[in-house]
C-alpha cells in the first residue's frame, strides 16, 4: 500500500516537472515540489522497511 502511495505522490512530482519543462506551466512552486518529493521519500522508506520487517518476522519462524 504504501508502495503504491509512494508511485502515485512520484508520479505527482514527475508530471509537474514535465509539465513545466514541456509547457511552460508548473502546478507547484519550489517548496510545493520538494514537499511533494519529500512525501515520495518517506512512503517509499516506510514501505521498505514495512517489506524488511516482514522479511524478518517470516525467517524467525
Amino acid at each position: 500500500m504504501f508502495m503504491f502511495a509512494s508511485l502515485i505522490v512520484f508520479l505527482i512530482y514527475f508530471a509537474n516537472v514535465a509539465s513545466g519543462a514541456f509547457l511552460d506551466q508548473v502546478y507547484f512552486g519550489d517548496v510545493g515540489e520538494m514537499l511533494v518529493l519529500f512525501a515520495a521519500t518517506i512512503l517509499f522508506v516506510v514501505a521498505i522497511l514495512q517489506k524488511e520487517a516482514a522479511r524478518d518476522e517470516k525467517d524467525d519462524s
